[in-house]
């Protein structure tokens, strides 16, 4: 247990702000950048790269596996399944779909995951739902909506591929949502390095059986020598470079506070891509984002809310 004191809170805090901020990183320059590779595929390469560059440091993990119980592999199951596999396939799926368009929009939607969080944990944690958060939850979901359409009626006939990469966003935070339930009950008893190292290890096999019973095959000629480099940077950096530096500063700092931190995440997705592709959102745009993070911390800051994952 990590003594807590204002130096290592300020440090914890420092390294979840960072971590964050690697994840915006990740959505609007990093991963758009694979647009040229199957997203089943794309969801492979960014689990089994790491899990192997994980051996040499998490290799006495693989002891640890022999003692899970049949409950822990099956919530292990749905922790790779639903945040591992759909979860990333549903958010890679989303930023390909806008084409460096609009890429902090679809970021900032998947903020939504609290949401299903919570609504799942009561369903499954029986956690008692609170007239507060089912009033934050729908201005969060308001402010998701006005973030994504104004105040326009979606385009259900256009072909709209904004519609559908929202569409996209909320169903991968959706997913991550349960994978942080789930997350919550595997941690109960497993340590965090073992848990990590077990998500990525299920999760490229999940997505190998997929890539195989899909018919979509390995395709490596799809990937370029660029394409390689992306996908190295995020397995250092974004994957689980930042996962890892998450948890770490997650044991210094109290959740409340994880969660401001955290914040770092839509408001670097909205500058870099400002930056990077020249996005400017507009009036009601930044509206919807003020109402959708602020409900999100208001929701995420109520007392019995669970801890980030």
């Amino acid at each position: 247990m990590v003594a807590v004191n204002r130096s290592t809170t300020t440090v914890g805090a420092l390294a979840i702000c960072v971590a964050a901020a690697l994840w915006g990183l990740d959505g609007v320059v990093l991963t758009p950048r694979l647009s040229g590779i199957a997203v089943p595929f794309v969801v492979f390469l960014l689990h089994a790269l790491p899990f192997g560059l994980m051996q040499p440091l998490l290799f006495g993990c693989w002891k640890k596996l022999r003692n899970f119980d049949r409950t822990t592999w099956l919530v292990l199951f749905s922790v790779a399944f639903a945040g591992g596999l759909m979860g990333t396939m549903f958010i890679v799926k989303a930023l390909f779909l806008v084409d460096f368009k609009q890429l902090s929009v679809v970021v900032l939607l998947q903020k939504l995951q609290p949401v299903f969080a919570i609504s799942l944990a009561s369903l499954l944690l029986k956690e008692r739902l609170t007239g507060r958060f089912v009033v934050w939850a729908i201005a969060a979901i308001a402010g998701g909506y006005l973030l994504t359409f104004g105040f326009s009626l979606p385009d259900l006939e256009g072909g709209d591929r904004t519609l559908s990469a929202a569409f996209f966003a909320l169903m991968a935070a959706v997913c991550f949502g349960a994978a942080t339930v789930f997350g919550k009950l595997l941690l109960g008893s497993v340590d965090f390095k073992t848990a990590t190292f077990a998500r990525y290890g299920l999760t490229s096999v999940l997505a190998l059986v997929y890539l195989i019973a899909g018919g979509v095959g390995l395709p490596f000629a799809t990937v370029t020598r660029a394409s390689w480099v992306v996908v190295v940077i995020i397995s250092l950096t974004t994957g689980s470079g930042a996962i890892f530096l998450y948890y770490w500063g997650l044991t210094r700092v109290r959740a409340t506070v994880a969660t401001i931190c955290e914040l770092c995440l839509p408001l670097s997705a909205v500058f870099l891509d400002y930056i990077v592709n020249g996005t400017r959102l507009g009036a009601w745009q930044w509206l919807g984002g003020l109402v959708l993070v602020g409900s999100i911390l208001r929701i995420t800051t109520m007392k019995g809310a669970p801890d980030p994952t």
